[in-house]
Parts: structure tokens; C-alpha cells; sequence
């Protein structure tokens, strides 16, 4: 099913719709943008936001072998029991704000029985394509049929979660190493230079940075005739980035709104817009992670995040603090009183 760009042939009439509301022009600032590109998505002034779901896919990388992270890869096996049993932050935010959570597995290394500790997760999924990328240093990351295996874990959640009624989604991941991963595809997909595209990740210290600069520069010399988005993400992405990519592209087919988190769902984003452009009229830019490059990102798909609190976590948990404020635009273009209705002056 192809992605449909926005109709936009209504968009003068939805802006009028939202400047007769009783409040100066453009006074409630980006909730109106919101708003407005809520009501174009669903062509309607009084959009929904029906069943939110979170997808959070985990996944380890090879390149970990190389001492690009400060977290060891048994890392993301053990945030995902983390997740399971309910204690992770994004847990936490999904509880308080009404977001249904899914956590799969589509790379981790490591093995998971419901049953062990007492865990038992409705919303856990296994769709394991293998125990973690290659080591992109010497090697693609993935084969192109692990890829496209990944995508397909995306485009499958997306699906299931389609029939239970959803039309807002965030995708969340977890992977030690994946900030390596996601500051090649921005470097490759933006053409900005890897010195700005690389950062710190869960906390390298000056020389850990240095390091896996070098790494990581090496590695893009190493794959220089990769150029096609798909050899691109499959030479140096990961699952749970592919998972998140193919994922987006499903979303966009059903018109869903596309809550995008930090910097590795971005890069996610950069991979799916460059396969196909239109699907970046669906995202919701959430926040503005503190990972260095990810403003840059930003800028480069001309977007406006709504939240900007320095937070560098990932898991999605930018989506589920800034799913409240889809709900007031939405709750705006419902219940505040136009002029007109209310009996208030305009400007004169």
C-alpha cells in the first residue's frame, strides 16, 4: 500500500478553524501547529487519538567488540527484563499517560522464558532475526534478508496493532551500541561531517569519545560504496533501527500520527523518509534529545520538536512525556469556543 502525502486542500479552511478560537492569533504557539497537522493527517477538525501504542524494539550490535559504548552488551538484555517487569522509565511514563507499551526482541543476545523471575509481559514479543548484529568494523551489520527480516518485525507490530484500533504510534528502542549506529546513518543520509554527528551515547568519557570517533570513522571508510538507503542501513543500521524504519514506512500507509523519540529513532526516520519522502508529513517531533548531533538532525528535516528537557534515555520515552500534548490539541479543536459561539469581540 503506498504512502499518501498530505492533503493540504483544507488546510486554509482547518487554520481558520483554529484562529476563531477565543484566544489571540497564534497565542497557543506550537499546540496550534500541532493541532493543525493533526487535522490534516485525519482531514477532520475534530481528529482522534484513538488506542496509543508504544513499540519498543531491543537489539544488540557487534560494534560493541570495538569500545565504542561505556555499558558493556549485556546491557540490553537485562533492560529488557527491566522492561518486563515493569521498571524501566519508559514503563513508567507509559503507565501515567495511557500508552499501551509492546517490547520486542528482534536482536538481543540473549534468550527470554516468560516464566523466569516471575515475568510475565502481555505486551513482550519475540521476533528475534539473530543474537545481535556483526560487527560492522570488518563486516556489513546485517544481510540483506536479516534486513529486510527486521523491517518486517516493524511493519508486523504496526499491523497487529492497526487492528486493535490504534491511530497514534511511537517507537521506542534499546541497544547498547546503537548511538554508533545511528550517528553513521546520520553522517551518510545527511552528509554533515561524522565530528558532529558522533556524541557521547550512555556516557563516554573525553578519551571513550575520541575512540570511538576513530572506530567509527574507520568503519564509514570501510563501507564508503554503500549509497542506497536500504545498503546503507543493512551495512551499518541495526535491528532494532530497521525495525523502527519499516515500522514508520506501515504507519504511514495506515495514516497513523508517528510519534518520533530521540536521536537513534530519528536516524530510524532519516532511513525511512529517504526510501519514501512522504512519510515524514505523519511525525510528530517529540523532543529534542541532548545527544550531540541531534539538533542538527532536526534541522535538517526542517522539524520543531515539542519538548526540549536534555534527556538522553531513548527507549520512546519522549513520546509517551509528550503524548499529553497531542491530547490537549486535540481537546482544543474540540472543546474551545469560537468567537462567534463564546460571544467575544474579535480585534478590531
Amino acid at each position: 500500500m503506498p504512502i499518501s502525502p498530505i492533503d493540504r486542500s483544507r488546510q486554509a479552511e482547518f487554520q481558520q478553524f483554529i484562529d476563531q478560537k477565543t484566544k489571540p492569533l497564534g497565542a497557543l504557539g506550537q499546540i496550534e501547529d500541532l493541532a493543525l497537522q493533526l487535522a490534516l493527517i485525519q482531514q477532520t477538525t475534530t481528529p482522534t487519538l484513538s488506542t496509543p501504542h508504544l513499540l519498543v524494539f531491543a537489539a544488540d550490535h557487534g560494534l560493541t567488540a570495538e569500545g565504542v559504548s561505556a555499558y558493556p552488551s549485556a546491557v540490553t538484555y537485562q533492560m529488557v527484563l527491566n522492561f518486563l517487569a515493569g521498571g524501566a522509565a519508559v514503563n513508567v511514563f507509559c503507565r501515567q499517560n495511557g500508552l499501551q507499551l509492546v517490547v520486542c526482541d528482534v536482536g538481543v543476545a540473549g534468550s527470554f522464558d516468560q516464566n523466569e523471575r516471575g515475568i510475565s509481559m502481555p505486551g513482550f514479543v519475540k521476533y528475534k532475526v539473530a543474537p545481535g548484529t556483526r560487527n560492522m568494523r570488518y563486516e556489513p551489520a546485517m544481510l540483506p534478508h536479516e534486513c529486510e527480516a527486521a523491517m518486517d518485525a516493524g511493519r508486523t507490530l504496526v499491523d497487529g496493532v492497526v487492528y486493535r484500533g490504534c491511530n497514534v504510534i511511537g517507537f521506542g528502542e534499546m541497544g547498547i551500541g546503537n548511538t554508533s549506529a545511528a550517528a553513521l546513518l546520520m553522517h551518510r543520509f545527511t552528509g554533515l561531517p561524522l565530528t558532529q554527528c558522533v556524541g557521547r551515547g550512555t556516557g563516554l568519557d573525553n578519551a571513550g569519545l575520541s575512540h570511538k570517533l576513530a572506530v567509527l570513522q574507520a568503519v564509514s571508510d570501510q563501507h564508503a560504496t554503500a549509497q542506497t538507503p536500504l545498503d546503507l542501513l543493512t551495512t551499518m543500521g541495526g535491528f532494532e533501527i530497521a525495525a523502527i524504519a519499516g515500522g514508520m514506512l506501515r504507519a504511514a500507509e495506515n495514516g497513523m500520527v508517528i510519534l518520533v523519540d530521540g536521536f537513534i529513532a530519528t536516524a530510524a526516520l532519516l532511513v525511512a523518509q529517504a526510501i519514501v519522502p512522504a512519510v515524514r508529513h505523519y511525525c510528530v517531533f517529540c523532543h529534542q534529545s541532548d545527544e550531540a548531533g541531534h539538533q542538527l538532525m532536526l534541522e535538517t528535516l526542517n522539524a520543531t520538536p515539542l519538548l526540549s528537557l536534555s534527556m538522553r534515555l531513548g527507549e520512546g520515552s519522549g513520546c509517551a512525556l509528550a503524548y499529553p500534548l497531542l491530547q490537549s490539541a486535540v481537546a482544543m479543536l474540540a472543546e474551545m469556543a469560537s468567537f462567534a459561539s463564546a460571544g467575544v469581540s474579535e480585534k478590531v
